[in-house]
């Protein structure tokens, strides 16, 4: 049995057919997290894992880590990367978590992330900084930083996350391994929300493998009771897709960012062509400073809305005193924008949603560098003595073509297909049509089959100083 190369969806074949112990991928995940997790940060609460009554799930008996953020689970601690959520135990499990728990998943414990996921890098105060495997001076990328570090590392196959701006595929660019953000609500957000920053925040996972990824879209995919819309319904399973080769596609390219991430993007347009699809440069025509904009607005509301109900239920008088700056006045700034401001921007959404269903018309499949440039030093993108503007623009700049996918709520992935010469990971982001995930399952299956990335993996030393 080679364990380190297993997959969720190998692991879980193996705990079926009483190959193993029905704990021995918990008891491996606990050694493992014990080992490195002194050196990445990248799990900040371990739970004491309760074995699943029945063997029959999905996942039966493999460990999964939840993001520090969305999705809650019954009696352990759910604290967005925040002194000020430092208390909160969840009452409950939210809809994605008794599905993941219906599916036969372990919960490990959660990985780390920015204060309230504000960030495209994982350091906040509370929980202090994760370090990217591949390189320990640099981040692993945010705001499922601590997500992509457990899984580059070889901590688990495949750890639960969420995606706002980027949040899935940032991190998995930075750390070489696979993420993929669904189209808008095809994973529930309930019970007590019907939504993320209006439409934009999706959970699912990074992974090693597709076909872990995929199986995993297919335990928890589907409307919660009463929600108010749903994606499109799905024809087949996603993880069938994988291991089937799609049609000759029409791929539309956007070359920009520092050097590598083109060369990046580049060579993946070689690589789609040998696998007989169509390849050419064409960029979605949307309003890109506008969706920079009403990013920033819809954000800033919605977190002084959160961070304002949380203080009021449990009776803090001095909320913005307990988070980091850069963090404090964001709320500010939210706390100031008018009700007809906050619905301007919903109104500028829906427009790139239009645009991108323009764009999806002509082209399968819209191909860009899912950052600008590769994981930079810790401490670039902390935020950390900058006014809240300041940070925002650094922040934009690092990954500007993955906000339009939140926006319209169209699928993305970001897939490993190049690094560096020094070593560095680069991630490709590929999108599709709202309710197409199907579509980037497949050709990811493809991609993978033809330029394998799991079994490349960091070699973890000490931390650089």
């Amino acid at each position: 049995m080679d364990e380190d190369n297993l997959d969720a969806f190998g692991m879980a074949e193996l705990v079926r057919r009483r190959e193993v112990a029905p704990d021995y991928f918990v008891r491996q995940t606990q050694a493992r997290i014990a080992a490195l997790n002194p050196i990445l940060n990248a799990v900040v609460h371990e739970f004491e894992m309760v074995m699943p009554e029945a063997l029959d799930g999905l996942f039966a008996g493999v460990p999964l880590l939840l993001k520090d953020t969305g999705v809650a689970v019954k009696g352990v601690p759910l604290t967005s990367g925040s002194r000020l959520h430092a208390e909160v135990i969840s009452p409950a499990d939210s809809t994605l978590g008794t599905r993941l728990r219906q599916a036969g998943f372990v919960f490990a414990g959660r990985t780390n992330t920015p204060e309230l996921a504000l960030s495209f890098t994982t350091e906040g105060r509370f929980h202090g900084p994760a370090r990217n495997p591949w390189d320990l001076s640099r981040t692993p990328g945010g705001s499922s930083g601590g997500a992509a570090a457990v899984v580059a590392a070889g901590i688990v196959p495949m750890s639960q996350c969420s995606d706002g701006a980027g949040s899935i595929r940032v991190p998995a660019a930075h750390c070489g391994v696979f993420g993929m953000k669904p189209s808008r609500l095809r994973n529930p957000s309930g019970p007590a929300l019907a939504e993320g920053i209006a439409g934009m925040s999706t959970p699912h996972a990074i992974s090693r493998s597709v076909r872990d990824n995929a199986m995993m879209l297919d335990a928890t995919h589907g409307a919660d009771i009463g929600d108010p819309w749903a994606s499109p319904p799905v024809e087949g399973s996603f993880l069938d897709a994988v291991s089937r080769p799609p049609r000759a596609l029409r791929i539309g390219m956007e070359v920009t960012g520092n050097a590598d991430c083109r060369a990046a993007v580049e060579a993946a347009a070689r690589l789609c062509e040998s696998l007989g699809h169509h390849v050419e440069l064409a960029a979605p025509q949307y309003d890109r400073e506008a969706i920079k904009n009403v990013w920033f607005t819809i954000s800033a509301v919605s977190v002084s809305r959160g961070v304002r109900g949380l203080a009021a239920a449990r009776g803090i008088e001095s909320p913005l005193a307990m988070l980091e700056p850069v963090n404090a006045e964001w709320v500010r700034k939210g706390d100031e924008i008018s009700g007809t401001d906050y619905l301007g921007a919903v109104s500028a959404l829906h427009q790139s949603s239009r645009a991108m269903g323009r764009y999806f018309s002509d082209y399968d499949i819209y191909l860009s560098p899912t950052t600008a440039e590769v994981a930079p030093k810790l401490g670039w993108l902390s935020g950390e003595g900058m006014s809240v503007d300041a940070f925002f623009e650094r922040f934009w700049a690092h990954a500007p073509l993955t906000a339009v996918f939140n926006a319209s709520g169209c699928p993305a992935m970001s897939v490993p297909l190049h690094w560096t010469e020094t070593g560095l990971p680069v991630g490709v982001q590929f999108g599709a049509a709202y309710g197409a995930e199907a579509l980037l399952f497949s050709l990811a299956g493809q991609l993978e089959m033809a330029s394998p990335w799991a079994r490349r993996r960091p070699q973890i030393n000490e931390v650089k100083r």
